[in-house]
């Protein structure tokens, strides 16, 4: 089936006049193969909106790409025995791939370790440093004389200063989920080599540092406006404002590793830059990737809007760090102006693990035989804007028949077979009397809200459940009108064309807010209604003329037997199915004991995670 977005052969660009919208997708590290909660958190979500936005006749570009510097490549390669580019090279494969069974519509899907993303990450730089936002420090590292090398955090082991835990890694232990800096671990050991183990020595090393508390206050500002604007989802608010309230401070841009851009400043060129400074301004050389006209895009804020879309894990990044590096470089830079995050979704009452397997991940989720956009409904219904939500295989199972079979495919297939039965497959002609008055009211609100949802705050579960209320409405109608009683007498019989005519373009309508959520099912059922595409209107309007003929009805869903649920748990739940597994290389611990970003940004008194085991 042809997927129903399609890149237009020449780059898209801003359009005097539209509205102008740059969607981007927190960039997806590359050392490991993506699972459903990195899915929904960021590439699924944006997508959805992006869709959204285009239905809506705005002008839209849509970016992504994997982020392939730093710490967490060169751990893969040395475990993979492989060189970080092709690690890089291996891992870009498996996530486009994934992506593109998934129906993420990118406009363009890139990669960081590019020429351009080199020149405008020092580009940035420079600019940074000209403008007095960059400072020398002296830190201490640890540093094995056996490898010869400063060791990043994650290349060093020993025991936890906090629980006495004997594997505790560089940046955190992942028995009491505790962070710390890498030179209070008890006796380390070095990890670059798997045969090395040797303890490392202190020394010192210079670095450069933005200073992030000077930009504080410009920071500060910029944030309110665009937040006041705007509307931020919540989680992104709390997480930004308790960063602001606890004060910023100027943190490392700088790394003593080989797999990196290198830092173009005398005295550091044997340094490269820190992940996360490089990593965001991913977005812009991506763009400059896809079109040598990307500052129409990025050098634009007149006339273009910056959407955002990300885990919470990822806030403090897109919310500080980012725009301070931009706003230090006083370049004419489209600065963030929705920033949309989540919370995590877990896996049957435990957390997803790239490091330790936990979950369903991309390439099992495509063997599994389930289509791809029933996990789009089912990860989207369950997505934790909120709260942290939960992935479970039973019930996937009873939303897929409920509300997918039962109630929204149900109600098509009615529509559509009565069309095809009793009047030939022709669309009646429609009269509306009170009782449809009544029904497209119902459907009219729903449609408001999904829209209005949508546009202020991108509230995508609200918008999939208005979905399923209109196809509830639709057969509440059928139900109170019964047409098939109706068709039978000649009397009233063009009556019963009517209510034929109301609940075709009733599925017509539901197909046009459905394929964001469903792209591959939208279509399906475009075909069968017979027509195209286009725009969502901002209220039911009879879009199908009197006479247009439909196409063949048949069933979008099939019933799943509940005992597949068993099965898939025990086939897809586990392992990453076509790659090894990774080492522990997460951004932050995942351990049950952690701490959830809630309980930091709601309690001051707990002893939060540091700002540079985040940068980590």
């Amino acid at each position: 089936m042809p997927k129903v977005h399609v890149r237009p052969p020449a780059p898209i660009l801003p359009k005097a006049g539209a509205r102008n919208i740059l969607v981007t997708s927190a960039l997806p590290y590359v050392n490991n193969v993506p699972h459903l909660g990195n899915i929904i958190g960021c590439v699924l979500s944006a997508d959805v909106y992006a869709r959204f936005a285009r239905n809506q006749g705005h002008t839209v570009l849509f970016v992504c790409g994997t982020d392939e510097y730093g710490t967490a490549t060169e751990t893969k390669a040395l475990a993979e025995g492989m060189t970080p580019r092709e690690i890089c090279d291996k891992y870009h494969a498996i996530h486009k791939g994934v992506y593109e069974w998934f129906n993420i519509s990118f406009d363009h899907f890139g990669r960081t370790s590019t020429p351009l993303q080199t020149e405008i990450c020092q580009d940035i730089f420079k600019k940074c440093y000209a403008n007095g936002f960059v400072q020398q420090k002296d830190e201490q590292q640890w540093y094995c004389t056996s490898c010869e090398t400063f060791l990043a955090d994650r290349f060093v082991e020993g025991i936890c200063p906090d629980c006495g835990y004997d594997d505790a890694r560089g940046d955190q232990c992942d028995e009491c989920g505790h962070t710390f800096d890498a030179i209070k671990l008890k006796s380390p050991r070095c990890r670059y080599r798997k045969d090395c183990n040797k303890a490392p020595e202190l020394r010192t090393s210079r670095h450069l540092y933005l200073q992030l508390d000077k930009l504080q206050p410009l920071t500060e500002k910029w944030y309110a406006e665009s937040n006041d604007k705007h509307a931020w989802s919540k989680i992104a608010q709390d997480i930004s404002r308790n960063w602001f309230n606890m004060g910023l401070e100027a943190r490392a841009i700088t790394r003593d590793l080989k797999w990196g851009i290198p830092v173009p400043l005398e005295g550091f060129t044997e340094k490269v830059f820190y992940v996360w400074f490089d990593a965001p301004i991913g977005y812009i050389s991506i763009t400059a990737n896809y079109t040598d006209q990307w500052e129409q895009w990025w050098k634009n804020p007149e006339n273009v809007e910056l959407f955002q879309f990300m885990a919470k894990d990822n806030v403090p990044f897109h919310s500080i760090v980012f725009p301070s590096a931009l706003l230090a470089s006083q370049d004419n830079w489209t600065m963030l102006n929705h920033l949309n995050a989540v919370q995590y979704l877990n896996y049957e009452g435990t957390q997803f693990s790239k490091s330790r397997g936990v979950g369903v991940f991309g390439d099992s989720a495509r063997d599994s035989g389930l289509a791809a956009d029933v996990y789009r409904f089912y990860l989207l219904y369950m997505r934790p804007e909120a709260s942290d939500a939960n992935f479970d295989w039973e019930d996937l199972v009873a939303k897929h028949n409920n509300e997918l079979l039962n109630n929204l495919g149900n109600f098509a297939n009615r529509a559509l077979s009565f069309c095809k039965r009793f009047f030939d497959g022709k669309v009646p002609k429609i009269a509306l009397d009170d009782t449809a008055v009544e029904a497209v009211a119902q459907v009219n609100t729903e449609l408001r809200a999904y829209t209005e949802g949508m546009e202020s705050q991108v509230r995508i579960r609200d918008a999939i459940r208005g979905i399923l209320s209109v196809s509830r409405i639709g057969n509440q109608y059928l139900q109170s009108t019964m047409p098939w009683k109706l068709v039978k007498n000649p009397e009233t019989a063009a009556q019963a064309g009517s209510i034929v005519g109301v609940v075709l373009n009733l599925t017509y309508l539901i197909a046009l807010m459905l394929e964001p959520i469903m792209p591959d099912t939208a279509q399906e059922l475009l075909q069968q209604i017979g027509a195209e595409r286009r725009f969502l209107p901002s209220a039911f309007a009879p879009l199908l003329d009197e006479g247009h003929v439909i196409g063949e009805p048949k069933p979008l869903f099939e019933k799943i037997d509940p005992d597949m649920a068993k099965e898939w748990r025990s086939r897809y739940g586990g392992r990453q199915a076509k790659a090894p597994e990774a080492p522990k290389v997460e951004l932050l611990p995942t351990d049950r004991k952690r701490k959830t970003w809630s309980d930091r940004c709601g309690n001051r008194f707990w002893h939060p995670i540091s700002f540079d085991s985040l940068l980590r």
